[in-house]
C-alpha cells in the first residue's frame, strides 16, 4: 500500500510563475492528449498557460494558493482567482480562473482544500464563476459537489477548432 503524500497549500505570488506554468501544462496535456491535436497543446500551452501569462495576471491582481507535496516542496496543483472575464459576471463577482491538480492527486482532498482557500479568499464577492468543458465529467461533478450550478455556456478556441464549455457559479455567503 502506497503511503499517503504529505502536503501543503500555501500562497502563490509572482516568484512562483514557473511552477503555475509547470502545473498548467502538465495537467492540460493529461486532459487534452488524444483529444486535441498536440501541435495545438503545444501552442496553447505555450501562449496562454506560460510563466509570463501568470505574471501579468498577479500584475492585475489575481491571488493564487499552490499545493505541493515532499519531498522537496514539488508544485502538484493550484488555483487561482481573479477579476471575471467570462460575459456572464456581474458586479460583485470574482472568477475561479483554474484549479488545477495533477491526475496522480485526483480522489485525494487537495482539490477540496484548494476550493476552501478560493471561497475564504472570495467572502464579500456576490458569486464564484468558473468555466469548465462540457465533456468534463469529472471536473463538473467536483464543481458541483462544491456548490456550483450551471448558468450558461460559452466557446474557446484551441488549435483553430471550438470547444464549449458551460460557465457554472455558486453564490458566496456574504
Amino acid at each position: 500500500m502506497e503511503a499517503t503524500p504529505i502536503w501543503r497549500i500555501r500562497s502563490a505570488g509572482p516568484d512562483d510563475a514557473d511552477a503555475l506554468a509547470l502545473i498548467s501544462g502538465a495537467t492540460f496535456l493529461e486532459s487534452f492528449a488524444g483529444v486535441v491535436d498536440g501541435g495545438a497543446i503545444v501552442s496553447h500551452c505555450g501562449r496562454e498557460l506560460s510563466a509570463g501569462t501568470y505574471r501579468a495576471l498577479f500584475e492585475k491582481g489575481a491571488r493564487a494558493w499552490l499545493a505541493e507535496v515532499e519531498p522537496g516542496h514539488a508544485p502538484i496543483g493550484y488555483a487561482l482567482l481573479c477579476a471575471p472575464e467570462l460575459d456572464q459576471a456581474q458586479p460583485g463577482d470574482l472568477e475561479l480562473k483554474r484549479i488545477y491538480v495533477l491526475e496522480r492527486f485526483h480522489g485525494t482532498v487537495i482539490g477540496s482544500a484548494l476550493m476552501r482557500r478560493v471561497c475564504e479568499a472570495a467572502q464579500g464577492a456576490a458569486r464564484l464563476l468558473l468555466g469548465v468543458k462540457q465533456d468534463n465529467n469529472r471536473a463538473l461533478a467536483f464543481y458541483r459537489k462544491h456548490g456550483f450550478e450551471t448558468i450558461g455556456t460559452r466557446s474557446f478556441v484551441v488549435g483553430g477548432k471550438t470547444y464549449d464549455d458551460f460557465v457554472l457559479a455558486r453564490p458566496l455567503a456574504n
